[in-house]
This record gives C-alpha cells, structure tokens and sequence, in this order.
C-alpha cells in the first residue's frame, strides 16, 4: 500500500495542487517557512485528524484534501464491514472543512466518519514527527510500541482485566451491603409466602367470575332451558311439531310444484338443527344444578382473591404475574447474596486476568533484549557510538488493565555511562536521534505502506545526517518513505526529490497579495541545486554545486544497522 496522489484546494497557503507520488524515498524541502510540513499535515486531516478552520485559506470558504492510495486486499474485509466500496485495489480518501469548522469525510466516494478514517489511516501510513521524542516519556505510549515490537495483542487482557473488575465490583456490593439484602429477601419471602396460599393461577379469575355469574344465576338459567324445550317439543304447538307438519304438506305436493322439493329439504335441515337443540337442552337440564354449596365455594374463594388483590393495590387478574415477580427478584437478591458464588466468579476472573498478564509479560520480556539491541545498534551510527538504549521492565505494585508490568525506556549518551530515563537525557540533539533510532528501528515492523518522517533529523549533521540518509534509503527499499528534511546529506539519497516554494499571489477578486505554497519534482540539475542551496545558503557558489554533485553522486551504501 503506498501513497499514489495527494490533491489540496484551498489549505493554509495552498490555492491548488495535485501531486503524484512515487515509491522509494522521497524528500520534501524547501527554505525556512515555506511549508515543507503542509503536505504532512494535509495526510493527517485527510486521515481524520482533528478539523480546524483556521487551516482554510484565507479568502475561500472550504478547505478540500484528498490521498489516494495503492490498496490490497488485506483492506477488503474492513471495507466491505464499513460498507464502502473496495475500489478495485484504489482507495481515495477525501475530507471538507468549512470556515465554522464543520468538515465531512469520504472513503472511496461513501461518507466516512473521523473515527473511520483515523482506523483506516493506522494501515496506511505511519508518522513519526521531530517531536516524536516526546512521546518516549509517556508510560502509554512506550509500553504501546514495545508491545507493538513483541507483536502482542492486549485485546484479551483488557477484556479480562474488565470482567476481572466487574465481578469484584460485584462481590464487594454484595459485602456492603448484606444487612440490607437480608431485610429484602425476608421481605419478599413473607410476601410470596402468603401469596402463594392462595396460589393463583394464569388465568383463574376470569374462570371464577365466569363460573360464578354462572352459579349464580342457576334457576334463571333453568328456567330459561325448560321453556325453550317446551317450545320446540310440545306435542300440540312445538316448533318441531309444526316443523314436521309444514314438510309433510310439501311433500305431498312436490309431483305437482318441483320447487317444493327445494323448500322440503330446507324444513328438513331446520328439524334436524331444532332436534339437536332440543337434544342438548335436555343434557344440559340433566347436568344443571342450583346447588348452594358450589356457589359458597366459589364466593369464598373468589373472597380470597380480593383480599389479596386489596392487601397489595392490585387488579385480582394481576396476581399470577406479581406472585411469578416476586420469585424472580428473589431469585436475583439470592445470587447477589450468595458470596460464595460471587467469591468463585471473582477468583476465576482473576485467575484469567493473571493468566493473560503473565503470558503478556513473558512476551515483553522476550521481545526488550531485542528491541534494546536493536535501537543500540542504530544508535552507533547516528553519533552515539558507546551509547546504549534499554527497554526496562519493572513488576507493578498493583496490578493494572495494560498488564503486570511497568515499561520505561533508558538510555546513555556515552559508553560507561548508566542508563537514566530517556525524559531526562539533556541533550535535545540525543533526544531527536534517539527516537530516529527507535523510528526506524519499530517501522521495519510496521503494516503501513508508506512512512513518513517530519524533520526528525533536526539536531545532527555531519557523518551522522549521511547515515540518517542511508537509513531512510534501505527502509525505501521495501516501503515508501517520505521524509521533510533540511539535512543535504538526507536529501542526497532520495530517490525523488521534491521542493516547497511559496511566492505571492494577488487575489483574483480584491487584489490583495498573499503568500502562496507550491510543490513541483526536480530534475537531475534542479537537484542539485536544491542541495548547492542547503549547503551555502541563496548565493550558489561553484564550490557548492560541486559539494551538492559529490553527495549526489556518492555510491548507495549500507546504512549503519
């Protein structure tokens, strides 16, 4: 994945520009305040930095920034998750900022968040700025690039750390406050106790009222039964008598009148429906009972119900649910008052977070001697010969969410000196070169395509600034590097060479002059010019170009490990 094409409109002291990158190495350099590092900045606000409108230019309503990149498939899968567009191994990324500060992201032409840009820029590019020291004395970020460097994942040991936490939390609640869930549960037991005497079942009330109406109302009921019996039986004006009657004079016309045929069997339907009626009358006449003693059975219960619907403000029909409510919070209030439980799930929290931290440990301790070398190593090289870099690791008090250990970096600037906390080293010059050593010692190990390197070479010279170029050469062997860089010796070994100018520029619309930033590639000549410049200031002498053709002509080297 590297860098292919960076456009602005309208950022800083930039109108326009469109700029193809190359891999390999490349520099950025210009003179004093001509906005070398604009294009840096630019890259981070397109890969969701934070949005600020002082970084419109002045006189235009929107700033407009856009980086597009080489992409693999290895993005596809977070592509596709974030619904955006794969892009066909392209990736554009582009973001807004309008002059209140308002700015909005795109991700192959979708809307994108800041967040999701800020995700997807930690795959692409890896950023290491002339103040990048400062982030050594920071306990977070040390004991993030180690762990980086061990290729350890602290994923799992934050998860466990917090359900480590939680469940302590849990049995320390539960501890507190004991007397207090004692008095509830003994509470809720008494109450469910008495409910559940009179045990009411789904759906029992509506049953009862039905039932009782019923009893009730038994003799009306039976009444109403023999009398619409003895209207449909009675032998001389039953409704079936009738019935048979009407058909059988049908019948004895049909040969005559074909449509009484019809109208027969209708009274035939309507005698045998009326004879299971009467049927059931008599089977419910059979069955019907005014017995008062059922009717007592069912006041005195449904009684019962009442009492308890009273006693606890309720409709009768809600009793079930309330009863089944009361078992349920009885049945949390038991499990928070259960320490032994709440003891065991804390003890097998804990038992996992030490497993996780333990294995995190061990991979920090393996991966420090390591890293230690390494950045020693690249040290003598940078001017520091006899000068020695630890990675220390020192066990925690208490156990903490980023593990067992406490990680600090130390250093000495000369040999026999002991190794002191990097924050305390005095030299700023040391501090810049250390943290160049640790740069690129860590991004050789990076994921991202493209690094890039702002001014992190300010604070040396000499032999030093020719194997700080050598460095950055091996590591454009295998990724792009893009380095902002006042140091010729840096500038000579790039493979492209670009420069930052600014000029005036008068507004089109009020004719004001402003300032105005360009990038453009040199040729062969322009280069060394550039570098005769570096060397000796605005006036090119002949002995300058000179210098600058001798460091561009110098062989590629190995650069010091």
């Amino acid at each position: 994945m590297a860098l292919r094409r960076i456009t602005l409109r309208d950022f800083v002291i930039v109108r326009s520009l469109e700029l193809d990158l190359s891999g390999g190495f490349t520099v950025l350099t210009g003179e004093t305040g001509a906005g070398k590092s604009i294009l840096i900045d630019a890259l981070q606000l397109a890969l969701g930095n934070r949005a600020d409108s002082g970084a419109v230019r002045e006189g235009a309503e929107r700033l407009d920034v856009s980086a597009e990149f080489d992409a693999d498939a290895s993005l596809a899968e977070w592509l596709d998750q974030g619904g955006f567009d794969t892009g066909d191994g392209l990736l554009l990324l582009r973001r807004t900022v309008d002059l209140q500060g308002r700015s909005r992201g795109w991700i192959n032409g979708s809307p994108a968040t800041a967040a999701q840009l800020r995700d997807l820029g930690e795959h692409l590019l890896d950023i290491h700025g002339q103040h990048a020291w400062q982030s050594l004395t920071r306990a977070d970020a040390v004991r993030g690039l180690l762990d980086a460097y061990a290729g350890a994942s602290t994923d799992a040991l934050q998860q466990a750390w917090d359900r480590w936490r939680h469940a302590l939390a849990a049995l320390d609640a539960a501890r507190s406050s004991q007397e207090t869930l004692l008095r509830e549960r003994e509470r809720l037991q008494w109450q469910i106790a008495e409910l559940a005497k009179l045990a009411p079942g789904v759906g029992e009330w509506e049953e009862l009222s039905a039932n009782h109406t019923r009893v009730s109302n038994s003799q009306s009921l039976i009444e109403a039964a023999e009398a619409a019996s003895l209207a449909l039986e009675d032998d001389d004006h039953g409704a079936l008598a009738a019935l048979h009657r009407a058909m059988t004079g049908l019948q004895g016309c049909e040969h005559i009148e074909p449509e009484f045929k019809a109208l027969g069997d209708v009274l035939a339907s309507a005698i045998a429906q009326a004879s299971d009626a009467a049927h059931s009358l008599h089977g419910y006449l059979r069955e019907a009972d005014t017995d008062p003693r059922r009717l007592a059975e069912l006041d005195e219960r449904m009684s019962l119900w009442m009492s308890m619907a009273r006693r606890y403000k309720r409709p009768p029909a809600d009793l079930p649910v309330l009863l089944s409510g009361w078992q349920a919070e009885l049945a949390t209030l038991d499990a928070q008052s259960d320490l032994d439980a709440l003891q065991r799930a804390e003890h097998d929290a804990r038992q996992h977070y030490s497993k996780e931290a333990e294995a995190l440990s061990k991979l920090r301790k393996k991966a420090a001697p390591r890293l230690s070398q390494a950045v020693t190593e690249a040290m003598q090289g940078l001017g520091m010969n006899g000068g020695r870099f630890e990675a220390d690791l020192q066990r925690l008090a208490e156990p903490s969410r980023a593990g067992l250990d406490d990680v600090s970096f130390l250093v000495s600037g000369h040999p026999g000196a002991t190794p002191r906390p990097i924050g305390k080293v005095a030299s700023g010059g040391e501090l810049s070169r250390i943290a160049l050593a640790i740069a690129v010692t860590t991004s050789q190990l990076g994921t991202a395509g493209t690094l890039i390197f702002d001014e992190v070479d300010a604070g040396v010279g000499g032999a030093v600034a020719d194997t700080v170029g050598q460095l950055m050469q091996r590591l454009g062997r295998d990724r792009q590097v893009l380095a902002v860089t006042h140091l010729p010796q840096v500038a000579a070994r790039a493979d492209h060479h670009l420069v930052v100018a600014k000029r005036p520029s008068a507004d089109k619309k009020g004719g004001a002059v402003r300032t105005e930033s360009s990038v453009s590639a040199l040729d062969a000549d322009g280069r060394a010019r550039e570098i005769a410049r570096m060397l000796g200031g605005e006036r090119i002498s002949s002995t300058t170009m000179a210098h600058a053709r001798e460091l561009l002509g110098k062989p590629e080297a190995e650069a010091a490990p």
